[in-house]
């Protein structure tokens, strides 16, 4: 069995059945069957009437699903009832791409040899879908994977993260309800850490969906069987600009938001703040202010903008990265422990180069401020680490914003807003070692699809 408990407070909220090798190997059994048997391939219009049912049916269990996540993931209800929002929508975006998907036309006559043909694409499923997911979006991540698998035609086994196991099930439950038929959407429960790598890498699988950390995504693509495709999200150490035109007073509340969210579990979090060193000082003390004043706590009273981390040792991790910068001479602002699983929001200024913090993922409530005279010194250093992911730079000058737009390495350049803005029907991709493949609904269908030419000779 698999206990749940509340990430706040770490009460169990429930338990679910764990699955064996043995159920492993039954689900897998059955989704490659029915993937086998093209006959039996759902049709478009009833993809569409799936997928519209479900996010009807999901519309009926916002406020469910809004509790669930703060309870299970620790993001405050607010943003919880949010994310529900936006899992919903994501539904039906993928029935109204059925609308406008299909193949294209292959010119031929353009040679004498091509005379006397027509040819064209199709697009298929590409097989049976692994999909991984993450805490950090309960939701609207296994949105993201069933979603485009259920619009492709491809039959789908998912497995949310141990922590947050709910949201999927529930979802699921109504994928069924909706008119599914059984085997196409599976969930996968297992407690044996090995099983996700034996269910990842069997040569059943055409397509792996992973959400999660950079160690484990490159570890299973390494272990992936002959043919498998796969889309590995990771993470950053998502860099922020600010440059010294910026109005200060307009970007105060966007770069909170940006860092802040979710206690900083987001993938694309701010987390290094680069500020021009005539107004850093400034910067630096109404962001202490504006920071100073988040409400942490429980996630289902209303009030609460910072949760919990998922798991105590999260936050004992994010706690001793604060102590060793601070240690180290960084300035220190905010970060006690407030109890198992909560820490006060931190602001670091300065932190050494080779500290945690100003190299690795911290995925926890803190931001690094560092200053800089020159725009091309900071956009190098915000290119100096393995990952690129979101960047982002706040500026009233036309050549800045262009300037970082083309020096940025980075899959997305925000001008004028936080690094962890996304849109559901975007592309959303890390470089280098922040992932491989391209995310974001529209983008996971053309990768869950496979395009057959086909030849017609007159």
């Amino acid at each position: 069995m698999i206990e749940v408990v509340q990430a706040f407070d770490r009460k169990k909220i429930a338990e679910l059945p764990s699955d064996d090798a043995t159920s492993l190997e039954r689900k897998l059994t059955i989704g490659h069957g029915l993937f086998k048997d093209r006959k039996g391939w759902l049709k478009p219009y009833q993809r569409i009437e799936v997928l519209r049912k479900i996010a009807t049916l999901m519309e009926g269990k916002r406020e469910e699903f809004g509790r669930r996540i703060a309870q299970e993931g620790g993001k405050p209800l607010t943003d919880a009832l949010i994310e529900a929002d936006r899992a919903i929508d994501g539904v039906r975006t993928a029935a109204d791409l059925l609308r406008s998907s299909g193949g294209r036309e292959i010119p031929m006559g353009l040679t004498p040899a091509s005379m006397g043909r027509r040819a064209w694409t199709l697009e298929e499923p590409i097989g049976l879908v692994a999909a991984i997911s993450a805490f950090n979006h309960p939701l609207n991540l296994v949105v993201h994977q069933i979603a485009p698998a259920i619009a492709s035609g491809c039959p789908i086994i998912i497995k949310p993260a141990t922590a947050t196991p709910l949201n999927c099930v529930e979802f699921v439950k109504l994928v069924h309800e909706a008119g599914m038929p059984e085997g196409w959407v599976q969930t996968f429960l297992p407690e044996e850490r090995g099983l996700s790598e034996a269910f990842a890498t069997d040569h059943r699988i055409a397509f792996l969906s992973f959400i999660g950390s950079g160690g484990v995504g490159w570890s299973l693509r390494s272990k992936l069987a002959p043919g498998t495709r796969c889309a590995l999200e990771h993470g950053g150490v998502a860099p922020v600009i600010i440059d010294k035109s910026a109005n200060l007073g307009d970007i105060i509340a966007p770069i909170t938001k940006g860092g802040y969210y979710h206690a900083g579990q987001v993938c694309v979090s701010v987390q290094r703040i680069y500020a021009h060193a005539e107004i850093v000082d400034e910067f630096v003390e109404m962001f202490r202010e504006k920071v100073h004043g988040l409400v942490v706590g429980d996630p289902l009273l209303a009030e609460t903008e910072v949760g919990p981390l998922i798991k105590p040792a999260e936050a004992d991790r994010v706690a001793s990265w604060i102590n060793e910068a601070a240690c180290a001479g960084a300035k220190r602002i905010g970060g006690e422990r407030l109890s198992e699983t909560t820490l006060n929001p931190c602001i670091l200024v300065e932190p050494p180069k080779d500290a945690k913090v100003s190299k690795l993922e911290v995925f926890g409530p803190l931001t690094c401020v560092y200053a800089f005279n020159q725009l091309e010194e900071a956009i190098a250093e915000a290119n100096s680490l393995p990952v690129a992911f979101q960047s982002s730079i706040f500026t009233r000058h036309l050549s800045a914003a262009l300037t970082a737009a083309e020096h940025f390495d980075a899959s997305a350049v925000m001008i004028n807003d936080h690094t962890a803005f996304r849109t559901d029907w975007m592309p959303f991709a890390g470089r280098r070692e922040s992932g491989y493949g391209i995310g974001g609904i529209p983008y996971t269908m053309r990768e869950m699809t496979a395009e057959k030419m086909v030849v017609f000779r007159l």
